[in-house]
């Protein structure tokens, strides 16, 4: 075999795992992504799960934070979606209860997901939702629409600088019903 030949072949060989290699970190990257944002504290997720409010725990009623409510409405989806108060002035270690508003544009039935997010990430795992829409799918008639619940309460060792949260959802169409198979959309 000349060296030329050797030579390509060495830089196909390279070139194959090279490709291999990015391939693999293109595929770890979300796994990775979410590993980085627990240890930092960075990407304003909510646990998915319900929060156990300690016993005896006492509102910090020396100190007042305001929480925001956003919602956000993927592009494609025939949602109306809004919060019934745009933001509430709360004391940490105080359950609250807030609502927002959806309603399906659709002639059809849908079922739709909320994905909260909590910013500043910092403040993301202070806070603590017993009950939420988020939950669960929402099932939506054809042009239904309904208010939908949320009661949290924000931790009070929530560092001291934090002082406004925003919680924001975006409502995407998870499936739709129609008399063919459901269609999955992506929520990422």
């Amino acid at each position: 075999m000349s060296s030329a030949a050797r030579s390509n072949r060495q830089l196909v060989t390279r070139l194959v795992i090279m490709a291999t290699c990015m391939f693999g970190f293109g595929f770890l990257l979300v796994p990775i992504y979410d590993v980085m944002c627990e240890i930092t504290g960075i990407g304003g997720r909510t646990s998915d799960t319900v929060a156990v409010i300690p016993a005896g725990m006492q509102a910090d009623t020396g100190r007042t934070i305001t929480v925001e409510f956003v919602a956000v409405v993927n592009e494609q989806a025939p949602w109306e979606f809004r919060p019934a108060v745009t933001s509430m002035e709360i004391h940490p270690g105080q359950l609250y209860d807030t609502t927002f508003y959806a309603r399906n544009l659709a002639n059809r039935e849908l079922v739709g997901q909320a994905i909260p997010s909590v910013a500043p990430g910092t403040a993301a795992k202070h806070f603590q939702k017993t009950e939420c829409f988020c939950f669960t799918a929402q099932k939506f008639l054809a042009l239904e629409g309904r208010d939908m619940g949320v009661q949290f309460m924000v931790d009070p060792k929530l560092p001291g600088y934090v002082d406004r949260i925003t919680l924001s959802y975006t409502f995407f169409v998870q499936r739709q019903q129609t008399s063919q198979p459901a269609v999955v959309a992506s929520t990422i």
